[in-house]
C-alpha cells in the first residue's frame, strides 16, 4: 500500500523513557520520564503513551471532521475524544498497547454519532496503524 505523503514531520529522542524528545522545528519538547507503574520514578516529564493518547484522540477529532466534510452529519464544536492508552506484556512476548476512545458528540442522536465514529475509524490514520495489531475499543459516551 503507498501513501501520497502530503505532511512529513521528524522528531528525536535520546535517553529512551527516561530522557528527552523533541521535534526537529522546535515545535514540540518534552521531557521523559517513565511511570511507577513501569518501574521508573514517575515525576515531571511525559511518556509515550501519553503522547500518543493525545495524537489519537486529536487524529480522531480530524478523522470525524473529514467525514463529515464527505457528507455525514456535522461535527459539533464541543466534541471531544477522550484516548485511554494502557501498555503490557503481550502473551506472545515483548510488550503491546490496549486503547479506549470515548467520543463525546453532544447533539447527534446515537445512532447518527455511532455511524460517524465507524466511519471515521476507517479513515483516521492512527485507526489504520494500528487496526489488527492493538485491541481499539470505541464506544459513544
Amino acid at each position: 500500500m503507498s501513501v501520497n505523503v502530503l505532511y512529513k514531520t521528524s522528531a528525536k529522542a535520546t535517553g529512551g523513557r527516561d530522557g528527552h524528545a523533541a521535534t526537529l522545528d522546535g515545535a514540540l519538547d518534552v521531557k521523559l520520564t517513565t511511570p511507577k507503574e513501569l518501574g521508573g520514578g514517575g515525576g515531571a516529564g511525559n511518556n509515550p503513551e501519553q503522547l500518543f493518547a493525545a495524537g489519537y484522540a486529536a487524529c480522531f477529532i480530524g478523522a470525524m471532521k473529514f467525514v463529515a466534510s464527505q457528507g455525514g452529519p456535522k461535527v459539533p464544536a464541543d466534541t471531544s475524544v477522550t484516548s485511554t492508552v494502557g501498555i503490557g506484556p503481550r502473551s506472545e512476548g515483548g510488550f503491546g498497547l490496549d486503547i479506549d476512545l470515548a467520543i463525546s458528540l453532544p447533539g447527534l442522536a446515537r445512532a447518527e454519532a455511532e455511524a460517524l465514529v465507524e466511519k471515521a475509524h476507517q479513515v483516521c490514520p492512527y485507526s489504520n496503524a494500528t487496526r489488527g495489531n492493538v485491541d481499539v475499543r470505541l464506544k459513544v459516551v
